[in-house]
């Protein structure tokens, strides 16, 4: 780097200078953008767009060489702004989330996309996978589990009777703030809406600073702070996103009980994704109802090295007391150990399907 300028006149021209330079780079990456789009289309008219194992490469390998003096997240948050906008030329992508507008699952969705998508809300998750299933939209984005309360069962009872293949994989730090609007007597309030699993999470913080007020679950925390607005005595549990979108004051910040929590959204979508390098499988399986089953499941992963990142039990749909194993392990089913490993897990399991090889979340 040269010699630091003393002058403020000579920092901002050079600033000037570096911000031409950047303009002129993502507007001639851009220009690659639409070329690839119509290298793509002209080969095959149907062509995907949206390749999530090319953007998790992208992404790890700026984060990779980043210098500094910029986090390397932050820098990748960037450069996914850039990708998002760039992709949009090519051909935007449709995203359906779990609504309404203002949530945590939006938030995800925007994340993982970027904010040149076009992001739809439903009402619940089945709707969600209705939508991607039927090609209103490309992909949708759900949430699968917290690391406070644990797994969204709504989530994996949709795997089962689902087509839909597992695209990608986003974790999003949870902030709570509490949210009153601008008529709210703060010291009058009695009631906080929000959702069930936003007042598990904050239900220490709540029993010191408001212990008398009433708690009423709704079904969202947007739809939390939406109610607020017309009220002067209540306020509401949510994020960052809802506050914005509904204009409301925080007046405590970060309120959840664990500095930790963190939810693990799932992207489903209809295309296989080829490797890229750091991947992630995710299957279901149901075995016999017979003793030793849960041990002969588990077996094979140990013996051929193969790294178990989430085992979970539901209720199967077929008969009374039988249960199907949801599996999350490290790895693509295009590897060799990991087909050899699905093959022996195949011949042990009365039912077995793999919901989607993907990249690890990235950011």
């Amino acid at each position: 780097m040269s010699e630091l300028p003393v002058d403020l006149d000579a920092l901002r021209e050079r600033i000037d200078d570096i911000d031409t330079r950047i303009l002129e780079l993502i507007s001639e990456r851009a220009q690659c953008a639409q070329w690839v789009a119509q290298v793509k289309t002209a080969g095959d008219p149907q062509a995907v767009f949206y390749r999530p194992e090319r953007e998790a490469q992208v992404l790890r390998r700026i984060m990779a060489l980043n210098p500094g003096p910029l986090d390397a997240e932050e820098m990748a948050r960037l450069f996914r702004e850039i990708m998002s906008a760039c992709l949009a030329l090519e051909q935007p992508v449709k995203v359906a989330y779990l609504g309404p507008e203002g949530t945590f699952t939006q938030q995800a969705a925007l994340k993982h996309f970027g904010e040149s998508a076009v992001s739809l809300p439903m009402a619940a998750i089945d709707e969600v996978f209705r939508e991607v299933e039927a090609g209103a939209v490309n992909y949708g984005v759900v949430p699968v589990e917290n690391s406070t309360e644990g797994v969204v069962n709504h989530t994996l009872d949709s795997f089962m009777d689902s087509s839909m293949h597992i695209c990608g994989e986003v974790v999003l730090r949870i902030h709570h703030h509490l949210l009153v609007a601008g008529t709210t007597r703060q010291d009058k309030i009695s009631r906080i809406y929000s959702h069930p699993q936003s007042f598990a999470q904050c239900r220490k913080w709540l029993d010191a600073h408001y212990p008398h007020a009433e708690r009423v679950p709704v079904s969202s925390n947007a739809e939390a702070a939406r109610l607020v607005k017309s009220e002067w005595h209540s306020a509401a549990i949510a994020g960052d996103m809802a506050a914005k979108l509904y204009e409301l004051e925080r007046i405590a910040e970060k309120i959840e009980d664990r500095p930790d929590n963190s939810t693990r959204f799932l992207i489903i979508g209809h295309q296989d994704v080829p490797m890229c390098g750091t991947d992630k499988t995710s299957l279901v399986v149901a075995m016999r109802n017979q003793p030793g089953a849960l041990h002969d499941l588990l077996e094979p992963f140990h013996r051929h090295q193969v790294d178990m990142t989430r085992l979970e039990t539901r209720p199967s749909r077929t008969g009374v007391w039988n249960y199907v194993f949801f599996i999350d392990f490290k790895g693509h089913v295009d590897q060799p150990e990991v087909a050899a490993l699905l093959d022996e897990v195949r011949l042990r399991a009365a039912e077995m399907k793999v919901l989607g090889s993907y990249p690890q979340g990235v950011l």
